[in-house]
């Protein structure tokens, strides 16, 4: 039994159309009367609308790394008795190791959007002996936009002569096999064992490679003897991500005799534009100021309006409506202060435009309840839902243009997607005194895409079509997605040489002379862009 590739579920089939020609593309998104309109007027106004979602997918990012920040930095009580005096000791205790963190909620987290993607392709591809190629040609991109594009910005992060290196190099060697071993697996399967086809074997155990990589890691960061590589440690910050001191002002008898809470980090003039620097330290002004960590409480108290506020012991409808007061606000103080009228109208109109998407997520509940991991799941649903509409306009975008999809995967959409891991790196660049976090999110980003990413999706549809058709998976083009593999791995093999490079002479991975620090941004913009021309080449057949 053959089964027919589908192209567009839900909709029509693709036609072969192009954005030059007279053929018109019976897909649609909302309205059959869209296919009324001429190509290139429906290819600019599907490409605008895709752009929308990016910047949607932005805005849901800000509230994602908050819930994360939360979850990770919580702590439990420990009681310990000293041998020596038989006292009692407490101390508190981190609930998350640092590797497990960055594997986890860090890359995990910051891949859901590629994930959430190759799934719902997956499951709009059950029942087709042929895998999606949305899936796995988006998962490759982003693969080649982390590795390159994301190493290029936090390479340029920190500030002019200031370095910042890995500390435990031990464990982010143990990632980096894991990443490389990734795409060598991924070859393995599509030219190698079973060529041009995925059985449910191959699939079953992609997926738990990732269980083994977590294993590994942690294995690596405890020093277990026999499987961790016998590397020292250098000094790492106390916390994950450090601490942030909210400050804020408060307003008595407001909101029904609640305290109106105005924190610097939920400043919504810069929900959007500011989440690659909303952990800067500069921001200070009339109406906000940092307060001390070693202030104590007699010098808070004769400032009667301002203070620091626990946020756990507000009440938490009072934080949620916030949340939509913040959301529907189109002009804040600090834009009411600027003189320049055209300046003020700008940011007005940016508002506005945002207004959708931050009423919408107003609904996703406060960080600070739960340790945050209710609003880590909503986050994640609304990314999903995103990912699902990408998915819909990628495809109809493809049928309008004639670009080959793979094409679009490899570009716009890896891009697109890859925005969460792009803020998460130069965030960890910016905050941490280590380059850990912000590397490691590179590498095992790559690993989650490849292991989680491609595994889950191969996996179902291996899964459905074993039980149905007693059938494997069939890989469409998997010569083209095979050059890929071969490509991206030379341009990574380039990319860690300059990062060891760096290690070597200038003592960190990030930062160092400013000079230094853009030639290798450019250099891996470079390594970029090969991967991207000739990738879009090879499945394109032109090369």
């Amino acid at each position: 039994m053959v089964a027919v590739p589908k192209q567009v579920a839900g909709k029509s089939m693709l036609g072969n159309s192009s954005i030059w020609g007279d053929e018109k593309c019976s897909s649609y998104l909302l309205f059959y009367g869209e296919t009324a309109l001429g190509n290139g007027l429906r290819a600019f106004l599907y490409f605008l609308g895709l752009a929308y979602c990016f910047i949607g997918l932005s805005a849901i990012t800000a509230r994602f790394f908050r819930s994360m920040e939360n979850v990770v930095k919580h702590s439990r009580t420990v009681v310990e008795v000293d041998p020596h005096t038989n006292t009692e000791i407490i101390k508190q205790e981190k609930v998350w190791n640092y590797a497990i963190a960055d594997i986890s909620l860090l890359a995990f987290g910051t891949s859901f959007p590629q994930i959430s993607l190759a799934t719902i392709d997956a499951i709009r591809n059950i029942g087709n002996l042929y895998a999606g190629g949305l899936g796995p040609g988006t998962l490759l991109g982003s693969a080649a936009f982390d590795l390159f594009p994301i190493h290029a910005v936090c390479v340029v992060v920190p500030k002019a002569g200031e370095l910042k290196k890995i500390s435990d190099i031990g464990v982010w060697l143990v990632e980096l096999f894991w990443s490389f071993w990734a795409y060598a697996w991924l070859y393995i399967i599509l030219e190698v064992w079973t060529p041009k086809v995925v059985t449910i074997l191959e699939a079953l155990l992609t997926v738990l490679m990732y269980g083994l990589l977590l294993i590994h890691a942690y294995a690596q960061d405890k020093r277990w003897p026999y499987i961790s590589l016998p590397l020292t440690r250098g000094e790492r910050p106390e916390d994950w991500v450090p601490a942030e001191v909210a400050s804020v002002s408060c307003e008595d008898d407001v909101y029904g005799g609640y305290t109106e809470i105005l924190a610097v980090e939920e400043d919504n003039n810069e929900e959007i534009v500011d989440i690659l620097s909303f952990h800067s330290e500069k921001r200070e002004d009339s109406i906000y100021r940092k307060v001390p960590a070693a202030e104590d409480s007699v010098e808070s108290s004769n400032r009667p309006f301002q203070k620091e506020i626990n946020f756990e012991d507000l009440h938490v409808l009072q934080l949620w409506k916030k949340q939509f007061v913040d959301a529907l606000t189109l002009e804040s103080p600090e834009s009411r202060k600027l003189n320049n009228a055209h300046l003020r109208v700008a940011r007005i109109l940016w508002q506005s435009l945002l207004a959708p998407w931050r009423l919408l997520f107003a609904f996703v509940p406060p960080y600070q309840i739960a340790h945050g991991w209710i609003a880590f799941i909503c986050s994640l649903l609304f990314i999903s839902g995103i990912a699902y509409i990408v998915t819909e306009l990628t495809d109809i975008i493809s049928c309008v243009t004639g670009i080959n999809a793979y094409v679009i995967a490899f570009t716009a959409l890896a891009a697109g997607t890859s925005w969460p891991d792009l803020v998460a790196s130069k965030i960890a660049a910016e905050r941490q005194l280590t380059a850990d976090s912000a590397i490691a999110n590179i590498t095992c980003s790559n690993s989650v895409n490849i292991y989680v990413g491609i595994g889950i999706p191969w996996l179902i549809n291996t899964a459905y079509n074993f039980i149905t058709y007693g059938e494997p998976l069939r890989i469409e083009n998997a010569e083209g997605l095979g050059f890929t593999l071969m490509v991206f791995f030379s341009t990574s093999v380039g990319c860690i040489s300059v990062l060891v490079v760096r290690r070597l002479i200038l003592g960190a991975e990030l930062g160092g002379p400013r000079f230094w620090a853009w030639v290798t941004s450019v250099f891996f913009m470079l390594l970029w862009l090969i991967f991207v021309v000739l990738s879009s080449l090879r499945v394109s057949g032109i090369i």
